[in-house]
């Protein structure tokens, strides 16, 4: 009995110290923009919004319900993704 208790409590150690790690892996936050349909690209789709033309990235694993076509009127879900980073040194500093 006491194997099971020790047991249950490493367990529910492990949970406690894991639990951090999956509230930091949180997906970025969901955007929309909403417009007619300017162009359409395998890789892209170019909403006007406004006076705006926005294009926006697509991939094979964008899920398209309807009939997406130039005139249409779209909502589109997107994420801010970074691509690159580069951090610049402040000035003045030497290494």
């Amino acid at each position: 009995m006491r194997i099971l208790q020790h047991l249950f409590f490493a367990v529910l150690c492990g949970a406690l110290l894991l639990n951090p790690i999956r509230l930091s892996a949180e997906e970025a936050k969901t955007y929309q923009v909403t417009g007619p349909v300017l162009e359409v690209t395998p890789n892209t789709i170019t909403v006007q919004k406004g006076n705006e033309k926005w294009q926006l990235a697509r991939d094979k694993n964008t899920k398209v319900n309807g009939d997406l076509k130039v005139g249409s009127k779209v909502t589109v879900m997107y994420r801010m993704v970074a691509t690159e980073v580069t951090v610049k040194e402040p000035k003045g500093t030497t290494k």
